[in-house]
């Protein structure tokens, strides 16, 4: 779960980084007694994500600042729409704008290309997962972009389950250990709670593996020929999941194997921010798809 502390942290580094010793434009061209209502208006389609990053931005610069929010995290939008407005200090809202599309725009970007991942994939039970492969201090944001777009969050961090890559048995097989005696060795080590999951890219090693007793088999850049035949020889005795070569125009093919899991580095590592903008509105009434009430943050 994203906390607010998580939240937080993120934001007022990105705000300590973005003005140092303040914002010289404003302070020296806007009256300190200024006030403006500015909209966050989406340029293309999406899926938000952010809501709670943009609160955090406005409460840290400026608590009088007041959010009116028209969507939520995961609802879809259109070109035009808007999504957000605020009202308060001129000063402030300027202050804000910059930290607070940046950070909305990535992360509706990555609910976005997740929640196309996700239709691609739907009838099949296949569910979308993330990797370790995001924005380093960004990690929670970018994880619970993901849930926004309809997938699912993979391990957070190296302490939150076992998951034996291909290095780490070549490590092993070169100290002369067999897969399933190595992975035997290192279970007697863990919590019965502790869930195991070992990556394996070829079908012979495949019994090894499952002979240990691993809760998940990651069958890593498989044909989708041999994904299919994975999923055969595992037969339930594991969770399946697929990773590497997974892009929008393999993944229903990828999904169609039978796997339960396929993960997908580019929702976080490749993706592209959605084009926000704040405007400055002169005529409130003419906010398009605003909500009505405004509230202090």
């Amino acid at each position: 779960m994203l906390t607010d502390d998580a939240i937080d942290l993120v934001v007022r580094a990105a705000l300590q980084e973005d003005a140092p010793w303040g914002d010289v434009t404003s302070e020296a061209l806007i009256p300190g007694d200024a006030t403006a209502v500015a909209s966050i208006v989406a340029r293309e389609d999406g899926v938000l994500s952010g809501v709670r990053v943009l609160l955090a931005v406005a409460r840290e610069v400026d608590r009088l600042v007041e959010v009116s929010l028209s969507k939520a995290d995961g609802d879809p939008f259109s070109k035009g729409e808007t999504l957000a407005v605020l009202r308060g200090s001129a000063r402030s809202i300027l202050r804000a704008e910059r930290i607070a599309l940046n950070l909305m725009q990535r992360l509706s970007g990555i609910a976005t290309l997740t929640a196309r991942y996700v239709a691609l994939t739907a009838g099949t039970k296949a569910q979308i997962v993330d990797t370790r492969k995001t924005t380093p201090g960004l990690r929670a944001l970018e994880r619970d972009a993901v849930v926004a777009g309809g997938g699912r969050n993979h391990r957070f961090s190296l302490s939150d389950a076992v998951l034996v890559k291909d290095n780490h048995l070549a490590i092993l097989l070169a100290e002369g250990l067999t897969t399933t005696e190595a992975l035997l060795a290192m279970k007697a080590k863990l919590s019965h709670t502790t869930h195991v999951e070992v990556e394996v890219d070829r079908l012979d090693q495949i019994e090894a593996v499952l002979a240990a007793g691993v809760d998940t088999i990651m069958l890593d850049n498989f044909s989708a020929r041999d994904l299919v035949e994975g999923v055969a020889l595992v037969a339930g005795r594991a969770l399946v999941e697929a990773s590497g070569g997974v892009n929008l125009d393999t993944v229903a093919a990828i999904a169609g194997s039978g796997v339960d899991l396929i993960s997908v580095g580019a929702l976080t590592h490749s993706v592209r921010s959605l084009d926000l903008g704040l405007d400055v509105v002169v005529d409130v009434s003419r906010v398009r798809g605003a909500a009505a009430g405004f509230v202090a943050v």
